[in-house]
């Protein structure tokens, strides 16, 4: 089964081939220096087929089609939208929570709750004052590991944009793919816990790259974690150095400000 990836300059790469044969073939074939190479990321016998990519080049063509057509619809209702990513257990949901609280009066806010499986989270953020729709990917091969611009544009209908200011998009808890599609968002944000290690920025670059802010949660356990923040920072202004970093605990509620107001500017401009 082929992996596939797209790169900043929107060509598409597919790794072609039957991991488990592959695996296999190579601890049969070769000795113990050899397999040591394949377990820590010998991509030597990856092919790439042409007719592959180009299938994939005309999916993320069509993703980027609707991605427009769903921003086109924002402007036209006057809805900033920000696409909010993470892996699982970061923290998004809590964060949202308390975002929604704060801006419940003030700002007219709808969510797009993105899940492979349940309402759990968009059950969370009910009665918080916003506008939610539940969008569940588990429909797809194993459930879809991202939102997509025609999954968002499904979501936008149960919402009504008219009577809106803000759309949080919270998308499927994953460092990988939701960096890649593009959804109609104007802008994106990640949150990174502390607990993910300094790494982070370095292992999954795409993801760190294409965000315009990111959120350090769970500062409030900082005192009891090995945590280098100057060296995550580092690590992070190698692959964006242009990202805004807001330290804060979603659960405390310390350093939230910041947050909302890297959230609520661009709103505040257009007053």
């Amino acid at each position: 089964m082929g992996r596939f990836h797209r790169h900043d300059d929107g060509t598409v790469h597919s790794h072609d081939h039957d991991e488990q044969d592959h695996r296999h073939a190579h601890h049969e074939a070769h000795g113990p220096d050899e397999a040591r190479a394949e377990l820590i990321g010998d991509h030597s016998r990856y092919e790439t087929g042409r007719e592959r990519i180009e299938i994939l080049e005309d999916i993320y063509a069509e993703n980027d089609r609707l991605a427009a057509a769903n921003r086109t619809a924002l402007d036209a209702a006057g809805v900033h939208a920000v696409n909010l990513m993470s892996s699982p257990g970061a923290g998004k949901t809590t964060l949202l929570a308390r975002t929604l609280a704060e801006l419940q009066g003030k700002v007219r806010v709808g969510v797009v709750e993105g899940d492979i499986e349940t309402p759990i989270d968009a059950e969370r953020l009910s009665g918080l004052g916003a506008q939610i729709s539940l969008l569940n990917t588990g429909d797809g091969f194993g459930g879809e590991c991202h939102l997509d611009a025609p999954m968002v544009a499904r979501a936008l209908r149960g919402l009504d944009l008219a009577s809106l200011d803000l759309l949080l998009i919270e998308n499927v808890g994953n460092l990988v793919c939701p960096a890649e599609f593009e959804v109609g968002e104007h802008r994106k944000a990640m949150v990174f816990a502390i607990t993910e290690g300094e790494d982070k920025p370095l292992k999954y670059p795409v993801m760190f790259r294409s965000v315009g802010a990111v959120v350090v949660n769970k500062m409030d356990l900082a005192p009891y974690l090995d945590v280098d923040l100057d060296l995550f920072r580092r690590n992070l202004a190698a692959v964006n150095p242009d990202a805004t970093v807001i330290e804060l605990s979603a659960r405390t509620g310390e350093g939230l400000d910041a947050w909302m107001t890297w959230l609520t500017e661009p709103l505040t401009r257009t007053a």
